[in-house]
């Protein structure tokens, strides 16, 4: 069965840090660009981050630039995001999709898997 999961949402207070995870299973995440994408209350899906297939490419949102961290473990079929000082507007639901081409706009169009989510809250 093809899948990909999310996980390592939770709440944290404002200046926190979390550890997102992406696991695929039932094919190999190496061929795939991964993004992160995330919906908080009220408000559209955004690109957050994204990496290429080698790694050797990233893109980050404007407002996580310099607070997050797009990795990826090839060998662990898993991709991380690190996200460090986070504030009560990075609340959210966070994806992550996977898509055979490049998304250098990272903008989740065309993605072939969807994981089903993890919840991200940022409150005091």
């Amino acid at each position: 069965q093809l899948q990909l999961v999310e996980s390592g949402g939770g709440l944290v207070q404002p200046g926190g840090s979390l550890r997102l995870s992406c696991a695929a299973s039932g094919f190999r995440l190496d061929y795939y660009t991964v993004g992160w994408f995330r919906r908080g209350p009220g408000k559209e899906r955004e690109g957050v981050s994204c990496i290429s297939n080698s790694g050797g490419h990233t893109n980050y949102l404007a407002s996580v630039q310099g607070r997050f961290t797009i990795s990826r473990d090839n060998a662990k079929n898993t991709v991380y995001l690190q996200m460090n000082n986070l504030k009560p507007e990075d609340t959210a639901v966070y994806y992550c999709g996977v898509v055979l081409s490049p998304d250098y706009a990272c903008s989740g169009i065309g993605y072939d898997y969807w994981g089903q989510g993890t919840q991200v809250t940022v409150s005091p």
